[in-house]
């Protein structure tokens, strides 16, 4: 890394707070033009200490009475803006900017970016489309949330049940996220992953996108096609989806204007059914999982982390904004996609690309590593894989059964 001085920063830009450790934000923010300090817990400080990261120590796990003081520093160092890089840092993010730029308001769309609950009844006050759902603070409220809804579908008796899920309120992405078909399977939910938000199942074609909003206007909008949920995804998306490209892009000003966003980035997912309705399934104020800013600068050649950095910063002009994001779709140099990879078998010894992977002319690279141990941990609800493969290349639907297809091979032997 450079090891730039503060006075080769632009003086007429905003100072950044980092909130969360993230190496590939880090690095781009030591190779953009305004300072900064990365808010991380202790374990950082070694390396930051090394490198010459500016670096604040704070424990984000724990809301105390001192949970003022972080804002008071960074307001003290004349910090302009604090970005949350994870799920955890979000309201963190929220009460820091409420203070940094006196608007109360900030901590309470914060608090509604993080609860799934609140954040759908938030939508459904905006006229935007969700499926039913509901909290559960016990076994007992999951076995009549799924009993009501398929009561509700007009299931008859041995008809098979349509599914519900239940994810945790406040975790990122797949954490907690559980598929229920029977009432027998709400037998396997451990007790301390109550409370939970309890959903209708939506048939139907599921996407995320990716958003930098800047003076409550939308910059750049990707969206990102996901082959299998929780498995593989690349960008920007297939001819296919790209067609909703008009109709996606008035549900995330429709999100914006009800949810109040001015700047910064976001990242909802949304469901489209065969007859072309779109359901909004959540949103988070933060990065994407499964390395999508990553993916994005394979595609486009920008990097995401500055853009989102452009897209806080109160001081950011027009013109800058123009400047750096590419055009939508046509300024893709080709699809660039990854998967998850989670071991199939029940016992492993050592890593094996496949050949037929590894040949391939759209295999790029992956972040594997040799196990640590022989028995495979199973998993419980979507699980956390093991590692990525990177892929890209010029064709879409190539790029879409290459990812599905890396389901049915075994890289852990």
């Amino acid at each position: 890394m450079s090891s730039e001085t503060p006075s080769s920063y632009n003086p007429e830009k905003g100072y950044i707070a980092l909130l969360g450790w993230s190496l590939n934000a880090v690095e781009a923010a030591e190779d953009f033009d305004r300072r900064y300090v990365v808010v991380a817990p202790d374990w950082a400080e070694d390396y930051c200490k090394q490198h010459d990261i500016p670096y604040i120590k704070w424990n984000f796990e724990r809301l105390n009475d001192r949970s003022m003081e972080i804002a008071q520093t960074l307001k003290e160092q004349g910090v302009d803006v604090a970005i949350p890089l994870f799920e955890e840092t979000v309201e963190w993010a929220g009460a820091i900017n409420s203070v940094l730029m006196d608007n109360p308001r900030l901590l309470g769309q914060s608090m509604l970016l993080r609860d799934k609950a609140l954040m759908k009844r938030r939508a459904q006050l905006g006229g935007i489309r969700v499926g039913i759902f509901e909290e559960a603070h016990d076994k007992g409220d999951v076995i009549r949330f799924l009993k009501r809804v398929n009561q509700t579908l007009l299931k008859l008796d041995g008809d098979p049940n349509d599914p519900i899920h239940l994810k945790a309120f406040d975790k990122a992405g797949c954490l907690g996220h559980r598929v229920i078909r029977t009432p027998d399977e709400v037998d396997t939910i451990p007790d301390e992953e109550f409370p939970v938000l309890m959903e209708s199942h939506l048939d139907g074609w599921e996407f995320a996108v990716e958003a930098w909003i800047h003076n409550g206007k939308i910059r750049f909008l990707n969206i990102s096609e996901y082959v299998t949920l929780g498995y593989s995804v690349f960008v920007p998306a297939s001819p296919e989806l790209e067609k909703y490209r008009d109709q996606i892009t008035q549900q995330i000003e429709k999100l914006i204007k009800t949810f109040d966003i001015e700047f910064g980035f976001i990242h909802p997912e949304y469901f489209v059914t065969s007859d072309g309705e779109m359901y909004f399934g959540e949103v988070a104020y933060r990065p994407p999982g499964f390395k999508v800013f990553e993916l994005l600068e394979r595609a486009y050649g920008f990097n995401a982390y500055q853009g989102m950095i452009l897209a806080f910063d109160p001081k950011t002009t027009e013109q800058e904004i123009t400047d750096f994001f590419p055009r939508e779709v046509v300024d893709a140099k080709g699809h660039a996609g990854c998967f998850g990879v989670y071991p199939r078998l029940r016992v492993v010894s050592r890593l094996e690309i496949p050949e037929e992977t590894e040949n391939h002319p759209y295999y790029d690279f992956h972040d594997l590593n040799q196990p640590l141990e022989a028995t495979v941990t199973k998993r419980t609800a979507f699980g956390t894989h093991w590692g990525l493969l990177y892929f890209f290349g010029d064709d879409a639907l190539t790029m879409r059964d290459l990812l599905e297809h890396q389901e049915s091979l075994d890289f852990y032997i």
